[in-house]
């Protein structure tokens, strides 16, 4: 069974935004540990948070895009953009 992995970009001038939500979006992510592999945010050139990597261990793509429409950060309008694709791990560890 693949992963997929959700690329998620944040809207420009955001940063508040992600903030604001970002114990709700923790709350609920942990909740779901069995399904997440590794997540974290990506960083800027300022080293502010911009954005969003999750590896899901999901049965199918409607699996993994039902979690990224249920994520906090998604139901408060913070990506500007999110790529779902299946990935299949051959190197390192996970």
């Amino acid at each position: 069974m693949p992963l997929f992995v959700l690329t998620c970009l944040d809207k420009p001038d955001s940063l508040d935004l992600r903030m604001a939500t970002r114990q709700a979006h923790l709350a609920w992510v942990g909740g779901r540990i069995d399904e997440l592999k590794l997540g974290g945010p990506f960083l800027d050139a300022a080293g502010d948070m911009a954005g969003s990597l999750i590896i899901l261990d999901a049965p199918d793509l409607a699996a993994a895009q039902a979690f990224s429409a249920e994520d906090p950060y998604t139901r408060a309008g913070l990506w500007a953009r999110v790529d779902i694709r299946a990935f299949r791990a051959t190197l390192g560890q996970l």
